[in-house]
């Protein structure tokens, strides 16, 4: 029932080639830096990568992209603050693009998440993004149908988690990762730090240990933007 991991390189290292990856956050917020650069060390590629953003500067998810290792990003802001390593590959035709709106977005992993294969909203109704998707007519007004969104793994970062994988999150933090970790096969969650059984109000338990399946203690985590005006990296 122990799921701390030892290292981060053991955490995400069964992620095979072609994998499909949630990865948390919201801009830097929440984002699972440590986790993402164990990615890029792993070496998996031809992944299928579903974040809120297409990642900023040279680290992080924008890191996994330089790398060549992401074929497909389903996001919903790809044009962030500095995102100029997804427009060249972008561009030059190296990865693929699913455009999705950020509601709808949260509530395909959420459906995923809940066992919903589908459900109707009006966001992109008569857009492009609608094309080839069917809609219904409900009390006058027409809705497009979305399918739900799963994924083969989920990384997350969390504020606290336990043996038994409960988790809490800082502040903003708790975005898309609590959605996530319950729309993955095998959720991977780094936390600040790894309390003892107990050590957790259940009242204050935001992610249930059974949505996750691995926690790895980071205790000074990583913040994209602090390392983004550093100019940094990775690798």
């Amino acid at each position: 029932m122990d799921k701390v991991i030892p290292s981060l390189a053991a955490a995400v290292g069964d992620i095979p080639d072609g994998a499909s990856v949630m990865i948390g956050g919201f801009g830097g917020s929440g984002a699972p830096i440590e986790l993402i650069h164990a990615l890029i060390d792993h070496g998996a590629r031809h992944l299928t990568v579903i974040n809120n953003n297409a990642g900023n500067g040279h680290v992080g998810l924008a890191a996994l992209i330089e790398q060549g290792q992401v074929d497909k990003l389903i996001c919903s802001f790809p044009r962030s603050a500095d995102p100029v390593v997804f427009t060249e590959a972008y561009k030059s035709g190296k990865i693929e693009l699913e455009l999705v709106p950020q509601g709808t977005l949260g509530e395909r992993i959420r459906a995923g998440g809940a066992g919903i294969p589908a459900f109707y909203t009006p966001t992109s109704v008569g857009t492009e993004l609608a094309e080839g998707k069917p809609t219904e007519t409900f009390e006058g007004r027409t809705y497009v149908q979305e399918r739900w969104l799963k994924a083969d793994f989920a990384l997350i970062k969390g504020q606290a988690g336990d043996a038994h994988g409960n988790l809490t999150y800082r502040m903003a933090a708790r975005n898309f990762n609590p959605l996530m970790a319950m729309a993955a096969t095998t959720t991977i969650a780094q936390v600040s730090e790894v309390v003892p059984l107990g050590g957790i109000d259940p009242e204050q338990v935001v992610t249930p240990g059974i949505f996750v399946n691995r926690v790895i203690e980071v205790p000074n985590p990583q913040q994209e933007e602090v390392l983004n005006r550093a100019e940094a990296t990775y690798p």
